[in-house]
């Protein structure tokens, strides 16, 4: 009995490490600087990009990106992929040249690899959409976090949408 408990002990102990190792948390920075303008901006897709998740690991929510940024994804984009048996990922929807989306949030994730800086967005066409908050990571260019910038959108993926 004694060994019965001692194995018991052990087990909680190494379930909690491996918790704590694969944990992640999540918190909304749209109030901190340099974010507060963020939310609410606008863009206008500039490059047909797939609604995906990764095989390996969930996100909360769908992310967006093309072959550019995540080699898994086919090369050409079309909607006839949606639903392929793809090693690394399942496409879910296509987001197409011209459509919209608005920032609605600054999400911060840090783990034990890292702190990740992403905007959760909503596609102005949401109601006929199944998607329509999504994760833009893969489209996002990070290199001003390191001089504690924030994070901007890829011109290349989608631009701001100029209200005149």
């Amino acid at each position: 009995m004694k060994w019965f408990l001692v194995a018991v002990g052990v087990v909680l102990v190494a379930a909690f490490a491996y918790l704590q190792m694969h944990s992640v948390k999540t918190t909304y920075v749209n109030g901190l600087a340099p974010y507060t303008t963020l939310p609410g901006r606008e863009f206008i897709v500039e490059h047909d990009s797939y609604v995906f998740k990764f095989k390996a690991h969930d996100t909360d929510w769908p992310l967006l990106g093309a072959r550019d940024t995540v080699a898994d994804l086919p090369a050409e984009v079309s909607a006839s992929n949606v639903g392929a048996d793809l090693p690394g990922v399942r496409i879910l929807d296509v987001i197409h040249v011209g459509d919209h989306f608005r920032i609605a949030s600054v999400r911060r994730d840090v783990s034990r690899s890292g702190t990740k800086i992403t905007f959760e967005v909503l596609l102005a066409d949401e109601a006929t959409r199944k998607y329509p908050r999504l994760d833009t990571y893969w489209i996002m260019d990070h290199s001003p976090e390191k001089e504690g910038a924030a994070p901007e959108i890829l011109s290349a993926y989608a631009v701001p949408l100029r209200r005149e």
